[in-house]
């Protein structure tokens, strides 16, 4: 079909970008004009109006993600039709999606893939709670945000268990590559399919494939209803025995040895996440988040370390190395307890102020690359701490090599909601790299350069541990500052900043 980008539905909602397209509907990014923000839109293509029985399945997708609020289900927040044409209005989750992080990295590691399956788990127990199957629970249907949580989307062949179902006996719908035994039958469904489907997540989260493959689907659903899964210890020895049996219970072809319910499913991956951190003493990703979620009497098994949160473990680190920061580290402690948020270390003009922003404000920025560039690090450039930094990947020949456009790189801060930004002040281990700064009002796309979202608004060579760069707003309060590295210091193969600092007028904040 067509592309309908650029035209308005409803006359509310612009189609900006086609992100995603299926045999049934198209999915857009588009701008709500009322409401002055993003959404995504899916559009049920117009052939699929003849047919009664996909039209009410796409209605009744909306009225299943309507009944749930939860934070790692992606939420409807509109329907209508245009031109007798039905749409949905979800909110927009800036990011990739769980398929796309696997293709990217291959395996993940342990503790961050039972992390994404504890939300997954919470998310379908939400859905079960509201009696709705999701039916094809997969990767490619889980978004990762730009904080790194996962919400699950698409429930386009959901079933409330209230409801009669639309599919005749004998039907399969879903993925086969995560098809539960049942569903590969044409068995009518419940919660426990989705258990079963979850568990394929999480192996392919743990071994960079799914279990089994073959010439065609019929074949591959045949394998889920006949073959046992490949060891997953043999496959990935690194994976304890723990997990592999939560895992083995996930995905048994009996339902009465399947875990019951995704409640009980998320116990049994939160007693392995916290052995696996127990175990291993350290934690990655988005399992630093999801361990801070566990019940009391799971967390209790966690080292010291890793049950309390980052501001009281600086303090006791410092206090055990040098006695003579204890005033800083506990006046640091004591503002994020109370803001959430982290100040800056260096001095302002008399007229302006550090403008406070979170520990998670910082976002890397490779729109001519791969669009990752140590996105785990961004942080450590906004933390406060001389002695992390953000860097950049390594590129040969003292050059940004890029397959497009010209070389650059860069790391942007978000200060939300926004401020008329006087300098930023950037502290680097190595001097004497190149950089344009950049204010965006809106989230720039991670895949464009330049952007029209993006003004430029001062830059410079870096020629000193420490400076400051005046910024030239025109007044205007940008939400977005992003450091654009053009060239790289004399003889060296990356660029790392340990801190930006941005300040703005005292009666701004």
């Amino acid at each position: 079909m067509s592309t309908l980008v650029g035209m308005q539905l409803s006359g509310r909602y612009r189609l900006d970008a086609q992100i995603g397209a299926g045999g049934m509907s198209t999915v857009y990014r588009a701008f709500d004009i009322n409401l002055e923000r993003r959404v995504a839109i899916k559009l049920l293509h117009r052939e699929m109006q003849e047919d009664s029985d996909q039209l009410e399945r796409f209605r009744r997708e909306a009225r299943a993600v309507a009944q749930l609020s939860h934070p790692h289900v992606v939420g409807v927040i509109d329907t209508g039709e245009d031109d007798n044409r039905p749409y949905i209005v979800f909110e927009y989750v800036e990011g990739e999606t769980l398929k796309d992080r696997i293709r990217r990295l291959g395996r993940l590691p342990v503790d961050e893939s039972l992390a994404y399956a504890i939300e997954i788990a919470r998310a379908l127990g939400s859905a079960h709670a509201h009696a709705i199957v999701h039916r094809d629970v997969k990767p490619q249907n889980v978004l990762l945000d730009p904080e790194g949580s996962a919400k699950v989307t698409d429930f386009g062949i959901a079933r409330s268990l209230r409801d009669d179902g639309l599919t005749a006996d004998g039907r399969v719908l879903g993925t086969t590559d995560y098809v539960s035994p049942e569903q590969a039958l044409g068995h009518d469904v419940d919660g426990q399919s989705d258990i079963y489907s979850l568990g394929i997540v999480l192996y392919e989260m743990l071994v960079g494939d799914v279990p089994f493959h073959g010439e065609n689907q019929v074949s591959v659903a045949m394998k889920h209803v006949r073959e046992d899964l490949p060891d997953v210890q043999v496959m990935r020895p690194d994976v304890s025995a723990r997990l592999a049996a939560v895992l083995d219970r996930m995905t048994e072809k009996d339902l009465a040895l399947r875990h019951p319910d995704a409640h009980t499913v998320e116990l049994d991956l939160e007693d392995a996440l916290a052995a696996e951190a127990s175990r291993t003493g350290t934690s990655t990703g988005e399992a630093t988040a999801v361990l801070r979620t566990l019940p009391a009497n799971t967390r209790r098994r966690l080292p010291l370390r890793l049950r309390m949160r980052i501001p009281v473990l600086l303090l006791v680190l410092m206090i055990a190395v040098a006695g003579t920061v204890i005033y800083l580290v506990t006046r640091e402690a004591a503002e994020r307890a109370e803001r959430g948020r982290g100040g800056g270390t260096s001095t302002p003009a008399p007229s302006e102020q550090i403008v406070s922003v979170k520990r998670t404000s910082a976002n890397d920025f490779d729109p001519l690359g791969d669009q990752e560039e140590h996105s785990d690090e961004a942080l450590l450039a906004v933390d406060q701490d001389p002695g992390t930094a953000w860097t950049t990947e390594g590129y040969q020949n003292d050059t940004l090599n890029k397959p497009t456009g010209e070389p650059g790189v860069g790391l942007y801060i978000d200060a939300d909601p926004g401020v008329n930004g006087r300098a930023l002040e950037i502290q680097t281990e190595v001097p004497g790299w190149e950089m344009e700064i950049y204010g965006a009002t809106e989230r720039p796309p991670a895949d464009q350069w330049p952007s029209d979202v993006w003004t430029k608004i001062g830059g410079g060579t870096v020629e000193k541990r420490k400076q400051r760069f005046e910024l030239d707003t025109g007044d205007k309060e940008y939400r977005y500052y992003l450091v654009w590295i053009t060239k790289l210091p004399p003889d060296e193969n990356d660029v790392a900043i340990t801190q930006l600092t941005l300040s703005a007028p005292k009666s701004e904040r």
